[in-house]
């Protein structure tokens, strides 16, 4: 396996070198991005930096103002965060276990992805951190609820605690200040595993619905659309009823979401299509609407058609064009809002984690950024707030940014790292 990695890396290298003529100067980024032309790859950029982690002393870059440190390290690849309203910390700690793989691009992509620590062994299990002393690292760390099956999103409604699994939905009762759950939780929900496997959660202010975000099995329905069907799309539950249906579709792989306070609008993003080019198409953040269509497997940025996938007319002449572009491929997974004065010098707006691109000749992400609201929709350009997880020659990744959330104190935020295996807090530098 490794030599296969060793190889994959060294042809990889040299396409990606070659394809760095001409590539755009510009992100795609912004509510009205310039998408250069789609140019069919044919075998796909496959450019990812091997996995190093943190040394002693060794932090992300913080934009000015700002100040880092770790909350909590030594962790399991964790991904996601959910901090519960009496200040406990909860991280999912998962892994993508890979399907058989189907082809050489598959063993190789594979391979690949166990030098970058993106596969392998999952943990399978919710972290509990605890701060009681409120020092901004965390002093208590138990095993929260464990055997699950690649766990990632969480939501507390009342006293019943959601995680979402690869496979499902699960429950369990809650009690207050409770440090680990009992059992392997109650399946409400089932979804299909594999392919973009994470299922972010999020339930609504009232606490009436739970919303989870369900990727799509490949890139472009390269099995036909009967294995897609139930994916790339966003789900709604009724708590009351059990009742489960699809909210929005055509959305490849949507993970984060958020509500935005002002309009009581749900946001997510959503990763784009590889194998077009470096900014074709980019991965955005969008409002989603009630029964709205993305456009996916057909069609991107609205009625872009995608030349390689059989078409559906009707399905793209309703495609609804994302609100803001992130650039392409740059796996934007983190999100949540950040409300004025919660950092110095950032008003309101929405931080994305962005754990960062494989598919692309000069790699993007691997930052954390920050997109200015007003009026409820996005308003300027994005602003870094943390930087540095990627080495200078892209070929050493010290972190990946994935889950972000507002800490308990409310003025702090905390970031999943599952490459350097840290929750990094970002807070004011005085």
């Amino acid at each position: 396996m490794e030599l296969i990695a060793k190889a994959t890396a060294a042809v990889g290298g040299a396409v990606a070198l070659l394809r760095r003529v001409g590539t755009p100067a510009h992100q795609a980024l912004g509510p009205s991005p310039q998408i250069p032309d789609a140019k069919a790859q044919g075998i796909m950029t496959l450019k990812m930096p091997v996995a190093k982690g943190w040394t002693t002393g060794h932090l992300p870059t913080c934009a000015p103002g700002l100040r880092v440190n770790a909350f909590a390290s030594g962790l399991d690849h964790p991904r996601w965060i959910e901090v519960l309203p009496n200040g406990d910390v909860l991280v999912a700690e998962s892994k993508e276990r890979p399907a058989p793989p189907r082809s050489l691009m598959d063993h190789a992509a594979q391979a690949t992805m166990r030098r970058a620590k993106a596969i392998g062994d999952s943990a399978n299990r919710v972290i509990l951190l605890r701060d009681a002393n409120g020092d901004g690292t965390a002093e208590t760390r138990k095993v929260f609820v464990e055997n699950q099956n690649q766990p990632f999103g969480m939501a507390l409604i009342g006293d019943r605690f959601y995680l979402g699994n690869t496979d499902g939905i699960v429950v369990f009762d809650y009690a207050a200040d409770a440090t680990s759950l009992a059992g392997t939780g109650k399946k409400l929900v089932s979804f299909k595993p594999h392919g973009h496997w994470t299922r972010s959660l999020i339930a609504s202010p009232d606490g009436s619905k739970l919303y989870a975000g369900v990727g799509s099995l490949t890139n472009i329905a390269d099995r036909g659309m009967e294995p897609e069907q139930g994916r790339a799309a966003i789900w709604e539950l009724d708590i009351a009823t059990g009742t489960a249906r699809i909210f929005a579709s055509g959305l490849r792989n949507a993970v984060g979401m958020a509500w935005e306070p002002r309009t009581g609008t749900l946001w997510t993003v959503v990763n784009e299509r590889d194998g077009l080019g470096d900014e074709t198409p980019p991965d955005y953040l969008t409002s989603v609407k009630e029964g709205g269509f993305y456009g996916w497997p057909y069609s991107y940025w609205g009625g872009i058609v995608d030349q390689r996938v059989p078409q559906d007319a009707a399905l793209v002449a309703r495609a609804i064009t994302p609100d803001y572009a992130l650039g392409g491929h740059t796996a934007s997974l983190g999100l949540c809002w950040m409300p004025a004065g919660t950092l110095p010098g950032f008003g309101d707006g929405m931080v994305i984690g962005q754990h960062g691109s494989w598919n692309r000749a000069k790699l993007s992400g691997y930052k954390l950024i920050f997109v200015p609201f007003s009026n409820g929709v996005p308003d300027g350009s994005p602003r870094d707030i943390l930087t540095g997880f990627l080495s200078a020659d892209e070929r050493i990744a010290y972190g990946r940014p994935v889950g972000v959330a507002i800490g308990p104190d409310k003025k702090s935020l905390l970031m999943a790292d599952d490459v350097g295996d840290v929750i990094w807090r970002v807070t004011g530098a005085s």
